[in-house]
């Protein structure tokens, strides 16, 4: 507890840092997951491999992706947008089953309701399917920014500060005190992330609610 009372200025920036490497790549990836998830529903043939073949990408160790994504993207090995892009590729691995799911709970006598009151695909998607499914999809986006908060901490061995270098440099140095830094403030990162995903669930479902 002293050491983080004595660092609260290092904590705090590098919680900044690992909020946006784990927040930015959680919003691209849902806002890429969701069409693909309402073409696996729309086109059936598609969902087998549109949900296998992104599902597969989850299984890539993520020390190796943040070290391909230099070669990949041409940055250097320092450079946040690597971590960024390789999360969003995990992202949208875990959340386009979820999506999928989530339409797919959709009533089916609510979905031809709207059909028969002229709503189109994309209409009836923005204004019916998506918030119906918003309980579900919104499950698997609280998994998916509990996996990133964890995710992102392996990025400090590759040198990109974030939360993670206080568990490296904690370990590496034998500071006790550090290294729970660390762990507690990952922790906390991840409860708020949750926190915010079930308010904001709650905010898009009001009826929910009632």
């Amino acid at each position: 507890m002293s050491w983080a009372l004595s660092h609260l200025g290092l904590i705090g920036e590098l919680a900044l840092r690992h909020t946006a490497l784990a927040g930015i790549p959680l919003v691209i990836g849902l806002l890429i997951a969701i069409p693909l998830g309402w073409l696996a529903v729309r086109f059936p043939a598609l969902a087998p491999i549109t949900v296998v073949g992104t599902g597969l990408l989850y299984t890539i160790p993520s020390l190796a992706l943040f070290v391909l994504m230099p070669l990949l993207l041409g940055t250097k090995i320092l450079d946040p947008v690597n971590v960024v892009v390789a999360m969003t590729i995990y992202t949208v691995a875990l959340l386009v089953r979820t999506v999928v799911d989530g339409l797919r709970s959709v009533p089916a006598d609510v979905d031809a309701a709207a059909s028969a009151m002229g709503y189109g695909g994309l209409r009836r998607l923005l204004g019916i399917q998506l918030p119906l499914a918003v309980p579900v999809i919104a499950a698997g986006v609280r998994v998916a920014a509990v996996s990133n908060v964890s995710i992102v901490s392996i990025a400090s061995i590759i040198g990109v500060a974030q939360l993670g270098n206080l568990l490296t440099d904690g370990y590496n140095r034998y500071i006790t005190g550090e290294l729970w830094a660390g762990i507690i403030a990952c922790l906390v990162l991840a409860l708020l992330f949750d926190l915010a995903i079930v308010a904001l669930a709650r905010a898009l479902t009001p009826w929910r609610s009632a």
